[in-house]
Parts: C-alpha cells; sequence; structure tokens
C-alpha cells in the first residue's frame, strides 16, 4: 500500500514589517525574551547590525537592522508599531512585563472579542499582542 498522504506548509510571509534600531542588537534580545520571536539570522559585526530576522512562532515575522547612514531604509527608530496574534495572550503579558516592557495599553478583552495588550520596546516601537485574527479574506 502506497502512502498518498501528502505534507504541505504554508507558503512563506511575503509582508515583513522593517525596523532600524539606535541598539539592534538589544532590540533583538528583548524582542526574543520578551515577547517570543525567534532569532533566525542576524548578520553583521561588533555592535552594527546589518539585516536580522526573527520569526514569530504562528507565523509571519519582522527584520531590523542597525541606524546607519547609507542611504537605505530611513525608517526612524521608534516610530513603528505591529500587531501580534497569538493564542497566549495572557502568558506573553506577563513575560513582557518580568522583562521590564513598558505598558503601554494593560491587558484587556475588546469589544471585538479579542483580548490584548500593548508594550513599548526600547526603542520606543509600540507592540500590542492579541487573540484577534483578523477578519476573513473574501475570496473571489
Amino acid at each position: 500500500m502506497t502512502d498518498t498522504t501528502e505534507i504541505t506548509t504554508a507558503p512563506p510571509p511575503t509582508v515583513w514589517p522593517a525596523f532600524r534600531a539606535r541598539d539592534a542588537r538589544a532590540l533583538i534580545r528583548f524582542l526574543v525574551d520578551a515577547l517570543g520571536f525567534e532569532e533566525t539570522a542576524v548578520y553583521g559585526e561588533g555592535d552594527v547590525v546589518q539585516h536580522a530576522q526573527l520569526d514569530w512562532p504562528p507565523g509571519g515575522g519582522i527584520m531590523l537592522g542597525s541606524v546607519r547612514d547609507d542611504g537605505g531604509w530611513t525608517v526612524a527608530p521608534g516610530s513603528t508599531g505591529c500587531y501580534l496574534v497569538s493564542d497566549d495572550v495572557d502568558v506573553l503579558f506577563h513575560r513582557a512585563v518580568a522583562a521590564g516592557a513598558e505598558v503601554f495599553r494593560p491587558l484587556q478583552d475588546t469589544d471585538y472579542g479579542g483580548r490584548e495588550f500593548a508594550v513599548r520596546d526600547p526603542e520606543g516601537n509600540l507592540w500590542s499582542v492579541g487573540s484577534y485574527r483578523g477578519e476573513p479574506r473574501q475570496v473571489s
């Protein structure tokens, strides 16, 4: 008998929020330790991070690098915000607080059926973490 079970994987993410940081290595540590990102790739030497990829375990991820005057990406440090979907909102809230995150919006239930909180990272970016997964896409 031949096994006809097909193993499929989700397509790789095609939208990557991108950040610049004054202290990219500290930001990476914060995002891994406080919010649970996974460090997938970090390129650079010393204090300078040319490129880093952090994956969000449920799917997706972010890219970031050190602020530098190279004519490239000009996003100001601390000027970005992202929403992260999680089934463990309460656990992540307590993890972020224990890691020293500045609470911007405390843990709360929303009018639209989710549970969420928001913290500010050491660079000033806002991270909202919630259970609301958004509305389903309409396929035509």
